[in-house]
Formats: C-alpha cells, sequence, structure tokens
C-alpha cells in the first residue's frame, strides 16, 4: 500500500474515531500496534515497558482524537505520541540508575525473558541496531524498518531534514562496520540475510 492510500485510510479510520465509531478505533490498533511495538520495545528493551507504553499511547489518541490536524499524517501523530513516551520513560530510568542497582537481586531471569522478543530481523543485525546511539537507532528505526518517509521521520523526531538524512547515514555506517566482521567469519551470514538494501 502506498502513504497516500494509507494517509487516506488513516484520516477516514480517525474521522469515525471522532464521532465515537469504536470498531473504526479497533482497526487503527491492530493497524499501528505491532509497528509501534518494533519501534518502543528496540528503544526501551523491556517487552513489559514496551506494551505498556503501547497500551498509554493508543489511550492518549483516543483520548485528543478531537484535537487531531488533518494536514498531518495519522502516522507521524502516533509514533510522536509513542516515541515522547518512551523517551519519558528513558529519562526515568536514568534519574533512577542508582536505586535499580539494588533492585537488580533475583531478576535476571526475568530480563532474560524480556530480551526475547520475535522480530522479522535477523538477530545479528537486531544486536547490532540495539547498540547503536539512541540518536541514531530512532532515525534508523523510523526510515528503514518502519519505512516512513525522510519528510515524516523529521516532523516525528522534530529535527531537520538534513539531520534525518545525516542520522540515518551514520547509523548505517555503524551498523556496517558492526557487522562487516561477522559476514567475513561466515559464509552462511550472506549480505542479503543480514542487511536490508539499501544498507549495502
Amino acid at each position: 500500500m502506498d502513504k497516500e492510500t494509507e494517509k487516506h485510510q488513516d484520516h477516514e479510520l480517525i474521522r469515525r474515531v471522532q464521532n465515537g465509531d469504536m470498531v473504526a478505533f479497533n482497526d487503527i490498533t491492530d493497524r499501528y500496534k505491532d509497528r509501534l511495538m518494533n519501534v518502543v520495545y528496540r528503544m526501551l528493551n523491556s517487552q513489559q515497558e514496551a506494551e505498556d507504553i503501547v497500551q498509554e499511547t493508543f489511550l492518549r489518541v483516543y483520548q485528543h482524537r478531537q484535537s487531531f490536524d488533518f494536514r498531518h499524517c495519522f502516522s507521524t501523530w502516533i509514533y510522536t505520541i509513542a516515541l515522547n513516551l518512551a523517551r519519558n520513560e528513558l529519562r526515568k530510568r536514568k534519574r533512577f540508575k542508582f536505586f535499580d542497582i539494588f533492585d537488580m537481586k533475583g531478576s535476571e531471569t526475568e530480563i532474560a525473558v524480556e530480551m526475547v522478543m520475535p522480530t522479522n530481523l535477523p538477530q545479528v543485525l537486531d544486536r547490532a541496531i540495539e547498540g547503536l546511539p539512541e540518536k541514531y537507532k530512532l532515525a534508523f528505526l523510523l526510515r528503514d524498518v518502519q519505512e516512513l518517509p525522510y519528510e515524516e521521520v523529521a516532523k516525528v523526531m522534530n529535527i531537520p531534514l538534513g539531520t534525518v538524512k545525516s542520522r540515518v547515514n551514520r547509523a548505517r555506517s555503524i551498523l556496517r562496520d558492526k557487522l562487516k566482521p561477522r559476514r567475513e567469519e561466515s559464509n552462511a551470514l550472506s549480505k542479503g540475510t543480514l542487511l536490508p538494501v539499501s544498507l549495502l
């Protein structure tokens, strides 16, 4: 489905949601929950927290449905809400990092379980993405994993278009460097299985 068709369908759904149509709200939820989960999980590395953030995102979409501006893409709006919530969570973590040291005992199993989540991307690439600095990771996820246009990524991240392009290119460069030794050490990890075409 092309972006214009998707934008039109999203706008139709949100109009129905504004009129109290819960079926349309469920359609919006089904349409975006996996995409949001994909990005938010990779930002937070916690399935439970990512699920909470995605749930809170849809709650806010419904609460503020009347304030949606039809001049914009619905996807820009919903990604912005989700990523702001995820950033707040990351900030909270940094603030309470000192105390977390004392909460770690006995939670190793839980952490290990949280880290296991099905993904369409090969595991090696997944780990490499996880290690990217946050600003590069987010630009890369939105552009190359979620396939949002550069212009939309710029709106979601609230940064200039040129900055988005340079961050995406930097992320691709870091990933190429990280994955190069793995490609060389094993013929089984071919270029095609590791990276999107845009990375090679």
